[in-house]
């Protein structure tokens, strides 16, 4: 689906949430190739899962034409620094909810980009009548995003238990949190 843009002036920075559209999808595969190598809250480490523009683009488009799927991108400078998806299901059981997924390069933290993302996300779900919106494997250790999840609304749902093994060589567990609204 496609959202209105949002323009943000966070700190000094000027940036707009959009839809991704195909030309993106070249930006995005180094973004999020980028975006895995700067932290280990992510689910990959760099390299895994490569996609690269071709797949980006079936992404977009398929996103872009799903009523239950939206892939949007902030832009500061004609230069994509982060992005977010939600991806829904076609079952009906499950035609109520959606994943969220979000990535921001490392170097525009702080400025709201992640956070702004996750709410134009909830707006969009708000208005297409998706009631429960989650987010998978949230490492336990990631607490500014955990703090951030919960003021918007999401809980955890439960825990995974040394779900991960990260570059320490130690298990962590992740949070399995969601958002809810009637």
């Amino acid at each position: 689906m496609i959202i209105d843009n949002q323009e943000y002036l966070v700190k000094g920075l000027n940036y707009t949430i959009r839809s991704a559209v195909k030309a993106d999808a070249k930006s995005l595969s180094g973004v999020r190739l980028q975006v895995d190598g700067e932290t280990e809250h992510m689910d990959r480490v760099p390299g895994e899962a490569f996609i690269d523009e071709a797949g980006f683009e079936t992404i977009i488009e398929r996103d872009t034409n799903h009523p239950r799927n939206i892939c949007l991108v902030a832009e500061a400078d004609g230069r994509i620094i982060g992005y977010s998806r939600c991806e829904g299901h076609d079952l009906q059981r499950f035609k109520h909810k959606v994943e969220f997924g979000v990535g921001v390069l490392k170097q525009y933290w702080g400025f709201g980009v992640g956070k702004n993302l996750l709410q134009a996300s909830i707006s969009w779900a708000d208005a297409n009548g998706i009631t429960k919106i989650i987010l998978s494997g949230v490492l336990e250790t990631n607490e500014k995003a955990i703090r951030l999840y919960q003021s918007l609304g999401f809980e955890v749902e439960g825990i995974l238990k040394k779900d991960r093994i990260l570059s320490d060589g130690k298990y962590y567990s992740t949070y399995m949190m969601a958002r809810y609204t009637d």
